[in-house]
């Protein structure tokens, strides 16, 4: 009978203790953080600028915002519009200003050079190109700090706990011989370095993801400065309004059958 009702005392003490343990796993990760002392505060701090640049340019970075959809579809029918080249050139900044996106103040750089040689509206565009893309890996630094000091705290935490773990068996003499007291210090003193790792992998993640994203984005921004040059250097021998003849009619527009010459490569640079 004793026998009999040993596996059902069993059956019914698991659920208080699996309870218990899981109120334990749950109030363990605070303790972590009390027993890991006053460094976790600057690791802490790093953790909250991680994820404060990572989510900001998460939401910056998105491709809609530095290229809009359809926006090259666009600038293409207002540049090739039958019109005198002045009001072609201002309605097509007119629409760049519209956009408010990195890459319509690109081409804004290059429209206002419309008549100038492609070697110079090259020049802007790759220097506007390059200002575009300073702002888009804006906050990088922060990451690169925080994946670099991370540690760092982590291990002085590390080092400050252990000399006071050796601090309290030095000045204890009843804590000869027990090692369970050293122990317990380096187990605190560890903490920190743990904490200091789990907040630089993803800061270093981030920052490459960051870094890629930003990579990407300006090589399609380049691909659309060299369309720019292109469509740039086919207005300029494209329909032209002549002025008025005699008769008060407007002359019949010119246009160029010889094939454009392709514009050589615009580099927008992705170095900050």
């Amino acid at each position: 009978m004793v026998n009999c009702m040993m596996p059902l005392s069993i059956l019914a003490a698991s659920p208080a203790s699996d309870g218990g343990a899981i109120a334990a796993q749950g109030s363990s990760v605070w303790e972590f953080v009390v027993k890991g002392g006053v460094m976790m505060i600057p690791i802490g701090a790093c953790s909250l600028v991680m994820i404060a640049v990572l989510a900001e340019r998460f939401m910056v970075l998105r491709k809609g915002n530095i290229i809009p959809s359809n926006f090259m579809k666009g600038l293409d029918r207002t540049l090739r519009a039958p019109v005198a080249t002045e009001e072609r050139r201002r309605d097509a900044l007119h629409y760049c200003k519209s956009n408010a996106s990195p890459i319509a103040s690109i081409c804004a750089a290059g429209i206002r050079r419309l008549s100038a040689p492609i070697e110079v509206i090259e020049k802007h565009l790759s220097a506007e190109g390059e200002h575009q893309v300073f702002h888009m890996r804006k906050h990088m630094r922060a990451l690169a700090v925080v994946a670099s000091i991370a540690p760092l705290l982590g291990l002085l935490g590390t080092i400050l706990g252990m000399i006071r773990a050796f601090q309290t068996v030095a000045i204890s003499g009843e804590a000869l011989g027990k090692t369970e007291m050293l122990a317990g210090g380096i187990y605190e003193a560890m903490i920190t370095t743990a904490a200091g790792l789990f907040v630089a992998l993803p800061a270093i993640i981030g920052h490459h993801w960051v870094s890629a994203k930003v990579e990407h984005l300006a090589a399609d921004m380049d691909r659309i400065a060299f369309d720019l040059v292109e469509l740039a250097g086919d207005t300029t021998q494209s329909l032209k309004i002549s002025a008025p003849s005699d008769n008060g009619h407007a002359g019949e527009a010119m246009s160029t059958d010889a094939p454009i010459s392709r514009a050589p490569d615009v580099a927008v640079s992705t170095e900050a």
